[in-house]
């Protein structure tokens, strides 16, 4: 009593490695056939694996780019929207404004106030636009900045309209060509400045290329380069400062908001917080993921429908061999499991091979975009486990007409 079930398992999986041989030797005698039923799964497959990795690729490549700008980061400007009618003064932030924030706001870390303008630089008959900024050591912190040579300008360079510059990395090389820049003087707008330090490369991000540009203090830039001063001190363009940490940005940017209203009396300026912007394009991102995966899914339900379609054909031009098997004793379940077997072979088959193209595909996305490449393993198992019970579920219907033939009839045909 105690061998039966051994020996009946053991039928049972003799059985099921001879119908997996004989659907093996059925797929690879219509190669053609069975590549087309393939075909649907492969590019649903594909096509799903990659969609998601290149979305998580992109949404990590947006908030690389924003984090670039600096931890924390809050940017505060005028807004001429408030500034109704010629009477009234128009919107302006200015350096003591800035100065209050820095005494008066105990969740912002630092500040860095800013007037740019694309100016002229030369150096001995050489010479090029770029873009100048007059900014304060703040700036460093804020935007993340980091020195490859010499020292930033300090609180006393800016308090002596000091005629000193750091360089980005680009502008150093262009100006400079192969030379050290550091120590050397050279010309903005006509006005000579001494090279004080420049900066480790960083590149572009979301249009803004630190490497281009150049940084003097803000005093000497407002009163030296562009004579730029209302009644209210000297104007900036806009103002950016950094919390404390993650968690107190909301708070740096209320207790930023309140002074400035006291100061100017209305609220004339606009706060705009860099993680805002983060989680905006982590939710859209995330959203168009969502919608081209669910697209690229499409192409898997296609493929099932696909499988189904040439598995009926499959049926049809089979009828002698199933009335054969059933004439010499052949049940209906045995019918029933070699067809589907087949389409699920046809479909884990299929999987295997756009997951493999997918692999490939974002391999070459990451050497040729700035997204980063990486291969989602969820995904893989998603896309893997839906492309087999896509096969199990489109292969009911033909294997259901396959093992539901008369013998007699099937016999007919030949």
């Amino acid at each position: 009593m105690a061998i039966r079930p051994y020996v009946s398992t053991e039928l049972k999986i003799m059985k099921l490695s001879e119908n997996m041989q004989m659907a093996v030797k059925t797929l690879t005698a219509n190669k053609f056939r069975t590549a087309l039923t393939m075909l649907g799964i492969i590019i649903g497959n594909a096509s799903t694996i990659a969609v998601v990795a290149i979305g998580q690729g992109a949404k990590q490549f947006t908030q690389q780019q924003l984090e670039a700008f600096g931890p924390n980061q809050l940017t505060i400007y005028a807004s001429e929207a408030n500034s109704s009618g010629l009477s009234e003064e128009a919107a302006e932030i200015v350096l003591s404004d800035v100065a209050a924030i820095v005494v008066q706001a105990p969740s912002v870390k630092e500040v860095a106030p800013q007037i740019s303008s694309n100016l002229l630089l030369s150096y001995q008959g050489r010479s090029l636009n770029a873009d100048v900024m007059g900014t304060t050591p703040g700036i460093l912190y804020v935007r993340n900045l980091n020195m490859q040579q010499g020292n930033f300008f300090t609180s006393i360079d800016e308090k002596q309209n000091s005629q000193v510059a750091i360089l980005g990395a680009s502008i150093a090389n262009k100006l400079f060509s192969n030379q050290n820049p550091l120590g050397k003087t050279f010309q903005i707008n006509g006005l000579s400045f001494q090279v004080i330090g420049f900066m480790k490369a960083k590149g572009a991000s979301l249009g803004v290329n630190p490497d281009e540009t150049v940084y003097i203090p803000i005093t000497t830039m407002a009163e030296q380069l562009l004579g730029k001063r209302s009644p209210n001190g000297i104007p900036i363009d806009y103002l950016e400062l950094s919390a404390q940490n993650r968690d107190s940005i909301r708070a740096a940017a209320f207790q930023a908001t309140n002074i400035l209203t006291r100061r100017h009396g209305k609220r004339d300026f606009n706060v705009f917080a860099n993680k805002s912007m983060q989680d905006l394009m982590a939710n859209i991102t995330g959203a168009l993921s969502l919608v081209l995966t669910a697209i690229a899914g499409i192409s898997l339900l296609v493929g099932g429908i696909g499988i189904m379609n040439i598995m009926l054909v499959s049926v049809k031009e089979r009828t002698q061999e199933i009335g054969l098997r059933k004439a010499i004793g052949a049940t209906k379940s045995a019918i029933l499991i070699q067809f589907l077997i087949e389409s699920i072979i046809v479909s884990v088959v299929g999987g295997a091979i756009g997951t493999g193209i997918s692999i490939v595909s974002i391999i070459i996305v990451g050497a040729f975009t700035p997204v980063p490449a990486s291969v989602p393993i969820s995904a893989i198992i998603l896309a893997t486990g839906v492309s087999g019970s896509i096969g199990l579920i489109f292969g009911v219907i033909p294997a259901k007409q396959a093992a539901q033939l008369d013998p007699i009839n099937a016999l007919r045909g030949m």
